[in-house]
């Protein structure tokens, strides 16, 4: 059982005074596919995706696994495109990795926390889950309340979910303790911030490109501070 909020506008409620969790966060293109996935508070983490089941560079933690035969698969990312000086968008460098490169710790695997399982799930299926969820959610939304309704969040006794969707189809995906108020505004955050400066604006990323995510170092950094940094954030 859970329950199904639709708002015809968004709305910026004030959040409650004690701590929340955020479990993680989802970002999907409007190609239907996962380009970005970060965590913060997982009790379960999904297994690692299939060989090619995800884009490279959503994120170390759930890559598929590469063959120990092969030093060019071992490079963290193919090219985190770190290009863009903070609040600037003047280009300054490639970065393009190699085989003897060091990735910073936000594009290294993170270790497993102590008393964390697996949920059993690939990573490449659970994406599927979460946007299949979401867009037959929508679907019923607006079928049943008229397409002026906006389904924003559903709640279960495990977690909520929260939507926000940008006018180019990019979809920002974030799952909470089923206490939280709505994080809405947290994801136009994520979408006009860090998303805007450092990926839509980005020459050197390709939006529809099919080949990556959002491999970008500053993205990935400017979204777990913002996050981290939150009066919300436990």
């Amino acid at each position: 059982m859970f329950e199904i909020f639709a708002f015809t506008h968004v709305h910026n409620g004030s959040l409650p005074k004690s701590s929340m969790t955020i479990y993680s966060l989802y970002i999907y293109d409007r190609h239907c596919a996962c380009v970005y996935y970060h965590d913060w508070h997982r009790t379960r983490r999904p297994k690692p995706a299939v060989e090619g089941g995800i884009l490279p560079a959503v994120s170390q933690a759930v890559l598929a696994p590469v063959a120990e035969s092969n030093p060019s698969t071992l490079a963290p990312y193919s090219s985190p495109r770190n290009t863009l000086t903070s609040a600037s968008g003047v280009v300054v460098a490639v970065n393009e990795f190699n085989a003897q490169s060091t990735a910073s710790p936000l594009l290294q695997a993170p270790p497993s926390p102590v008393g964390v399982s697996s949920t059993g799930l690939a990573f490449d299926e659970e994406v599927k889950l979460v946007y299949g969820v979401v867009f037959s959610l929508r679907n019923m939304v607006k079928k049943l309340s008229g397409r002026d309704e906006q389904f924003v969040s559903y709640r279960t006794s495990a977690y909520k979910l929260h939507l926000f969707e940008t006018l180019s189809g990019y979809k920002f995906i974030m799952l909470s303790d089923p206490g939280t108020e709505s994080l809405r505004f947290v994801l136009r955050q994520i979408y006009v911030g860090p998303f805007l400066e450092y990926v839509v604006r980005n020459p050197l990323i390709n939006m529809d490109s099919k080949e990556y995510g959002v491999d970008n170092e500053y993205f990935r950094a400017s979204v777990d501070r913002m996050i981290r940094g939150s009066s919300f954030f436990p």
